[in-house]
């Protein structure tokens, strides 16, 4: 990523679907001389509620591995586990959300699994290394990753920041395009219903 130009790092933002959604993101700028951990170690960097997090959701993930070979007697005992699990990962969302500071909270704009764009009262510069947490409250989930400015443009009184994705776990850049496709069938359902006569 270091090694790409501007306009690589714009190609790249661009190959990931986006849709305008506003999520609440916790960002914080990183120093000039900050050095991004590699990406088996970004996990070492979370903090501990993103940790236990990512662990609950790869647990979610093996225990219900076993249940497809039971076949069709299996079926009610793993609806009742993923509602388990919903209640859960909606307690999980709740703290890491309590986990938010006001001083360093923005919106998006939209966002996708390349990155995503927000909204700030101050410019950024581009190539400005930031800490990203992103609260996805339709998955009851939330991200902590890495990224880079790559376009501060100014909008009415306000800047429009694109960050690109430095450092983000498979599982959690997944997480994302999953998320941006659910809210856009929501969204085409949603229209569907209002033009029914």
């Amino acid at each position: 990523m270091q090694n790409l130009t501007l306009e690589q790092k714009h190609q790249q933002f661009d190959e990931f679907f986006m849709i305008k959604h506003n999520i609440p993101v916790n960002m914080r700028l990183l120093e000039e001389d900050f050095l991004l951990p590699e990406i088996d170690d970004l996990h070492q960097h979370m903090p501990y509620e993103f940790q236990i997090a990512s662990e609950l959701s790869g647990i979610d993930t093996k225990a219900l591995r076993p249940l497809r070979r039971l076949g069709e007697h299996a079926v009610e005992l793993a609806e009742f586990l993923n509602h388990q699990s919903r209640k859960i990962d909606l307690m999980m969302s709740l703290i890491l959300q309590q986990h938010s500071k006001n001083e360093q909270s923005y919106h998006s704009l939209k966002f996708g699994g390349g990155g995503i764009v927000i909204e700030s009262e101050k410019p950024l510069s581009v190539g400005a290394a930031i800490e990203l947490k992103l609260f996805l409250r339709e998955e009851a989930s939330a991200i902590f990753c890495f990224a880079e400015v790559i376009t501060c443009k100014p909008a009415d009184d306000t800047y429009h920041v694109s960050l690109i994705f430095t450092r983000i776990r498979e599982e959690d850049q997944d997480l994302l395009v999953k998320a941006s496709l659910h809210l856009q069938a929501a969204n085409l359902r949603k229209r569907k219903n209002q033009e029914k006569p």
